[in-house]
């Protein structure tokens, strides 16, 4: 009896096993396909969440980003020497007074319109920055260069001269390049 059970046994178990396999196997597929579709569906569904995020995002952003465009246009315009001096009474100051005065408007303009950076590419923040130092040591290197005894009036034609005789100008160059990024929001 025991040399029954002994062979029988092991023909058993792989019976039982064969059997177990039949159903495990399509199980174990059909969880690896359902598995494979959820996993397949989720990832769409975030995608199309931060899609639908970024689309809502950019109805709020994009005019932000125009303002910041064109304070910054504006930043440019008024750190012009012509701009600067439109409004100053000349007769009644000294060149060291418009030099100091240019170099408190720029210092101003500048620090007003620091925030919005944010809003533009690194690059054209870049331009917008050396154009403001470009502008700083032009207004210091046109003092320096005045002769002893000059009027402010001198002063302020020999630094709008200067300034539009030097070619593309910083604030020009940083200014295209605004406009040109401004021109992909639309």
């Amino acid at each position: 009896m025991c040399d029954f059970f002994c062979n029988f046994a092991p023909k058993f178990i792989w019976v039982i096993m064969i059997e177990i396999l039949k159903y495990c196997i399509p199980a174990l597929c059909v969880l690896l396909a359902t598995w494979l579709v959820m996993h397949k569906f989720y990832k769409s569904e975030t995608e199309k969440r931060l899609w639908e995020l970024k689309r809502l995002s950019q109805k709020e952003i994009s005019p932000l980003r125009m303002r910041a465009y064109e304070r910054l246009a504006l930043l440019l315009e008024r750190t012009t020497p012509e701009h600067m001096l439109i409004d100053l009474n000349l007769a009644e100051m000294t060149p060291p007074q418009v030099q100091a005065h240019l170099m408190q408007t720029i210092r101003q303009e500048y620090d007003h319109n620091l925030s919005q950076q944010i809003y533009v590419s690194d690059e054209v923040w870049g331009l917008i920055d050396n154009a403001k130092q470009q502008i700083v040591a032009f207004v210091n290197s046109i003092a320096q260069q005045m002769p002893v005894g000059s009027s402010a009036l001198d002063y302020a034609k020999t630094l709008i001269t200067a300034y539009h005789n030097n070619g593309d100008t910083p604030n020009e160059i940083a200014l295209q390049a605004l406009k040109d990024e401004a021109k992909t929001l639309l």
